[in-house]
């Protein structure tokens, strides 16, 4: 899991690196073309992150939401889900509270009810046309 300590200069987030591994892996997993639904953050339009996408573009496809759509973006029910999950967890160290957030990440995503409920939850259509 990665954490941010907020050391000076250093870019915040998911890396490109971090990406492309997540890509290559989903895509070697899925045996198919993969489809990435994407926000407007800074750093996912920047000029490496275009890159490392169009690399990819044989088997990914990227939709990006229009700005500011957190009600489209299935990733806020998760984010939402986990820090309700943690409301009233008191941690003594950082490296805790990333290892219980990551426990909590790990056991949903062999939820898929819950997984499609936040799906659900922005009311898009992903059967492709």
């Amino acid at each position: 899991m990665l954490t941010h300590t907020s050391r000076k200069g250093e870019k915040k987030g998911f890396r490109e690196d971090n990406l492309a591994m997540l890509l290559d892996a989903a895509h070697q997993q899925l045996g198919g073309p993969v489809v990435l639904v994407w926000d407007n953050a800074t750093s996912h339009k920047d000029t490496a992150m275009r890159e490392l996408l169009r690399a990819r573009s044989a088997w990914l496809t990227v939709f990006r939401l229009p700005p500011y759509t957190p009600d489209l973006n299935p990733a806020e029910g998760v984010w939402a889900h986990l820090k309700k999950s943690l409301a009233n967890l008191a941690s003594c160290a950082t490296h805790q509270l990333a290892n219980t957030a990551w426990t909590r990440l790990k056991k949903m995503q062999y939820r898929v009810d819950l997984l499609d409920g936040f799906i659900a939850e922005t009311g898009l259509n992903l059967n492709p046309p």
